[in-house]
């Protein structure tokens, strides 16, 4: 197996999500663009769309971690019942220069970890007490390194940018449904489809197909590209601790536990340094399109050749 450099790799990843991110706004702008002339308003009811987005994710952007710990049912770790925990976090932020995050725990007995927040000033860890019962400290280390690398990386900060612009496309492709249904632009359709003729038609039939098609494309990239910043943060990792084998042994031994994270739900999976579903997971390629993390076989051999 080739030895790749841990820089080369989280040079190859950071190249992978510009590329995602370019794709992920060409298909929006695209859509938008289709969406408006087929409706025959034109590019107004866009920026309208694009608008009510972005007040709606102020909210999420501000108090989003507060939101998910509250629905994970996570609370504030004890520094004395909790010490080797405290211990871990807050060696770990003083070798990477960040301020000590909040730490948290989830009463689960299945081991798993997630990071949020919106920068490193006003970030969060959490752990459940079954990744402190199941890892010995070197595992623990390279698991809570993993996760300040997504604090670090300013993962969490794109992942909520990525899912409101997901949500945006979804609103569009809605909106533009329904338009069709109470026929509000049926004047301003006919108008154009007299001036344009078949370009107006066409327009409509690529802005159905759009409509249908979008929502599940712009997901699908949105998981591909929290797959990369998974990728990306084992190597992150690795440069805080220098010992790719704690990771990996860390990653095995969640593999190896089939117990499902009940506090867990869709809207948080991807949060977390394994799937929380682990034992929902199914195999096949098609199914693998629509998994938050990359397989944890290929992550092991990713630190291990590193």
């Amino acid at each position: 197996m080739e030895v790749i450099n841990f820089y080369e790799q989280i040079a190859d990843n950071k190249r992978r999500t510009w590329a995602i991110m370019t794709l992920f706004v060409a298909v929006i702008t695209t859509a938008a663009y289709v969406f408006g002339q087929a409706s025959g308003y034109g590019s107004s009811w866009v920026g309208t769309a694009l608008l009510f987005s972005a007040f709606s994710s102020v909210g999420s952007y501000f108090w989003g971690d507060k939101v998910i710990l509250a629905i994970s049912g996570a609370r504030e770790a004890d520094p004395q019942r909790e010490a080797e925990l405290y211990s871990v976090v807050e060696n770990l932020s003083l070798g990477t220069g960040l301020p000590k995050p909040k730490v948290y725990l989830i009463e689960d007995t299945a081991p798993n970890a997630f990071a949020s927040g919106r920068d490193p000033q006003h970030a969060v860890v959490c752990v459940t007490t079954g990744l402190l019962q199941k890892l010995n400290r070197s595992e623990l280390e390279g698991v809570l390194a993993h996760e300040l690398s997504h604090i670090k990386n300013y993962d969490i900060r794109l992942m909520a940018i990525v899912t409101v612009l997901v949500g945006m496309i979804t609103l569009l492709a809605d909106w533009f449904t329904r338009s069709l249904w109470w026929g509000g632009g049926g004047d301003r359709r006919s108008h154009r489809e007299s001036r344009s003729g078949q370009l107006g038609a066409i327009l409509m039939l690529v802005g159905i197909l759009l409509a249908a098609l979008t929502p599940l494309i712009a997901k699908l990239m949105q998981l591909a590209l929290s797959r990369q910043r998974e990728f990306l943060a084992d190597s992150s990792a690795v440069q805080i601790t220098r010992q790719p084998s704690a990771l990996a042994s860390a990653l095995a031994k969640l593999a190896a536990d089939r117990e499902p994270l009940e506090a867990a739900n869709k809207a948080t999976a991807h949060l977390y340094v394994v799937s929380p579903f682990k034992g929902k997971d199914l195999g096949g390629w098609f199914v693998s399109l629509f998994q938050t993390h990359p397989p944890i076989e290929e992550r092991i051999q990713r630190l291990m050749a590193m």
